[in-house]
C-alpha cells in the first residue's frame, strides 16, 4: 500500500507583514487558516491591532521542534536581517 504525503499537517514558520509594515513571525500547522485567523482579529494580539497582514516568508519545519527553533532564530534577527531573509538574500 503506498502513502500519501502531504503538506497538511507539516510545521510552517511564517513572517507576515502588517498594515503598519511591521514583520510578526510565527509557526503554524495551518498557514491559510492561520493568515485568515490573523485578519479577523483572532491569530495574536499584535495582528489584532494592527491587521490587515501579507505573507511575506515561509519555510516548512522538519518537526515543531526545529520550526520553534527556526522562529527563535529569526525573532533575533535585526529587521534588515528579516528584510533580507524575505528578499532571498539570507539563509537561516
Amino acid at each position: 500500500m503506498e502513502r500519501r504525503v502531504t503538506s497538511a499537517g507539516t510545521w510552517t514558520v511564517y513572517i507576515v507583514r502588517c498594515a503598519n509594515g511591521a514583520l510578526y513571525t510565527g509557526i503554524t500547522k495551518d498557514l491559510k487558516g492561520r493568515i485568515k485567523a490573523h485578519n479577523q482579529g483572532k491569530g495574536a494580539k499584535y495582528t489584532a491591532s494592527f491587521g490587515p497582514v501579507e505573507l511575506a516568508w515561509k519555510r516548512r519545519g522538519k518537526d515543531k521542534s526545529a520550526a520553534l527553533k527556526l522562529e527563535a532564530a529569526i525573532k533575533r534577527l535585526s529587521r534588515g536581517e528579516k528584510d533580507e531573509l524575505i528578499a532571498g538574500g539570507r539563509r537561516t
